[in-house]
């Protein structure tokens, strides 16, 4: 683990290492047309704030080259902007759908529920071509990936400061700007509805390979055995782990009826660092499991020190069954009781 994962002294009691509070970000509602050609240039994208800059994946390193996202929503469309600087604009993939990511990319992840389960992916390259995909479950789960699933009437534009596949010159940087139908997206919600002053679990993710050149042509950089090397992974919230499939790690988008003139304050509810405090437990159940083969039936057998959550002291259950196990709390802030399964699927049992 890295050292931004590092305890939380009051704020997390726990002997497990426990990730930093993920970032947030207020996206505001725009009354101006938003034209998808990948410049951004209306008002309300410049009233927009950017998100804080994209971090190394672990959340320890500063990326080489910078990137930055902005939201905007309306009663039709979700819509994103990102700022992806590059001196080497290349792509080559064209079919879309197709793995995106074996080109540099810029990737969308929304967990509109933060249950982990039903979530979408988003991917671009630099030639526009898209590939959109739901998960019914955490991909870390063995969770399908339903590649066949679109977002129908889903717009994407990219433009280009630069170059593309031109290795005589410098590029500075390309562009994206996406529009997601919100009757789309909100398949993937339990009650089916635009988040008007309420949030949903979003990220963002570039991934950045080495390149080599022949004949003018890139390509994905090989060490001396054949072997590709490890791509870059620059996000907006960090992970920290090598793995975007944690959806537990992701941002806060907060979706605010109010102009991008209007200055919003979004603090995350309490009750969403009692989801994280659990999702500790639950890694540390898995971690248990690999090490004894059977689930840890108290909180005791995963870690010594009492769960505190913002100076409250929690009180979490675990209750093993011939399928998996439940892991239940209630919270000192509100009363509300939440679960966790062994498939790391995040309920709320009281309204």
């Amino acid at each position: 683990m890295k050292s931004i994962l590092a305890i939380f002294g009051s704020l997390f009691c726990l002997n497990v290492l426990a990730q930093e509070p993920p970032r947030s970000y207020v996206s505001y509602k725009t009354s101006e047309e938003i034209v998808i050609d990948g410049k951004a240039d209306e008002s309300s994208w410049k009233e927009a704030k950017w998100t804080a800059d994209f971090i190394d994946i672990e959340g320890d390193k500063v990326p080489k080259y910078k990137t930055n996202a902005k939201m905007l929503w309306d009663d039709q469309y979700f819509y994103i902007y990102a700022k992806l600087e590059e001196p080497h604009i290349w792509a080559t993939l064209k079919q879309r759908d197709t793995v995106i990511f074996y080109n540099n990319d810029f990737e969308v992840f929304i967990d509109p529920d933060g249950d982990t389960q039903k979530y979408i992916e988003f991917e671009v390259n630099a030639l526009n071509t898209v590939w959109d995909l739901m998960l019914i479950e955490a991909y870390r789960e063995g969770g399908p990936a339903i590649d066949h699933w679109d977002i129908n009437g889903i717009k994407s534009a990219v433009n280009i400061q630069g170059t593309l596949n031109d290795a005589s010159d410098k590029d500075q940087y390309w562009e994206v700007e996406i529009a997601m139908p919100w009757d789309v997206l909100t398949e993937a919600s339990a009650n089916g509805k635009i988040p008007q002053n309420d949030f949903w679990r979003v990220n963002f993710s570039r991934v950045n390979w080495n390149h080599d050149l022949k004949d003018g042509h890139y390509s994905r950089k090989k060490d001396e055995n054949g072997r590709f090397l490890p791509e870059y992974n620059w996000v907006w919230s960090p992970q920290g782990v090598i793995n975007m499939h944690e959806p537990e790690h992701w941002g806060y988008v907060f979706f605010s009826d109010k102009k991008p003139s209007e200055n919003i304050e979004f603090k995350i509810p309490e009750d969403e660092h009692i989801r994280w405090a659990m999702y500790s437990l639950y890694r540390a159940q898995k971690d248990y499991y690999s090490k004894h083969q059977k689930w840890a039936n108290t909180v005791e057998k995963l870690q010594d020190l009492p769960v505190s959550v913002l100076n409250k002291e929690l009180n979490p259950k675990i209750e093993v069954h011939s399928s998996g196990y439940n892991l239940s709390v209630e919270s000192p802030f509100s009363g509300k009781k939440y679960l966790i399964k062994e498939d790391g699927s995040f309920i709320q049992l009281t309204k």
